[in-house]
């Protein structure tokens, strides 16, 4: 069944850490590829590991999942296709206060998985709490459709003015961010003119 209550958002910071993934198919391995991804260290319990999976840079153990298998784990993504023990990792997870998805199975999650649309830093989500996976693939894909390559160079510049400023010892709430984002800027990236585009943002950034 689907998440009927308000689900807060995070962005986790997985690089460097440990995560468990549990089954070994294809479903599986996207969610070990979306981990490594993002830099986790990554494990794999599994009955059977298939292809997919052995081709990714993980660690495994090939047998069935065993309560303790979570110990030292951040994050578990369980994708076994195998109700049951699905059901018994994310039991366990509560037990040990570790984060546990099922995949295609709210009811035995304690985050959900959004669809995600990443240029650079510039990571957007959408979730449906579960509802309908479908309709969260598809707004990705016509928000996507619409956030090119420029709002990665444009996060850059923002990100290095944002730098400069606060090396002067000022304070970036206060500047006025939003004329500079409300200007040309993103024309100007779109048409190859980033030197100009950085102008402009310290042109705006100068009369705040």
């Amino acid at each position: 069944m689907p998440v009927d209550v308000p689900l807060y958002p995070v962005n986790l910071l997985v690089a460097g850490r440990r995560c468990l993934v549990v089954g070994g198919g294809p479903i599986a391995a996207r969610k070990a590829e979306g981990l490594l991804a993002c830099g986790a260290t990554v494990h794999v319990v599994a009955s059977q590991v298939g292809a997919d999976m052995r081709a990714l840079d993980v660690t495994w153990d090939e047998r069935p999942y065993r309560t303790g298998d979570l110990a030292g784990s951040r994050l578990v993504v369980t994708a076994t296709g195998v109700a049951e023990v699905d059901a018994a990792v994310f039991a366990d997870g509560e037990v040990a206060g570790i984060w546990v998805n099922s995949a295609d199975d709210p009811e035995h999650c304690s985050f959900t998985l959004p669809a995600v649309v990443r240029r650079g830093p510039v990571v957007l989500t959408v979730s449906t709490g579960g509802h309908s996976p479908a309709l969260a693939v598809w707004l990705k894909e016509r928000i996507g459709a619409h956030i090119g390559p420029e709002y990665e160079v444009l996060a850059g510049l923002l990100s290095e003015e944002r730098d400069a400023v606060r090396a002067q010892g000022r304070s970036t709430e206060g500047v006025d961010w939003r004329s500079a984002l409300d200007s040309d800027m993103l024309e100007l990236i779109r048409s190859g003119r980033v030197q100009q585009a950085k102008e402009r943002l310290q042109a705006c950034l100068s009369s705040s």
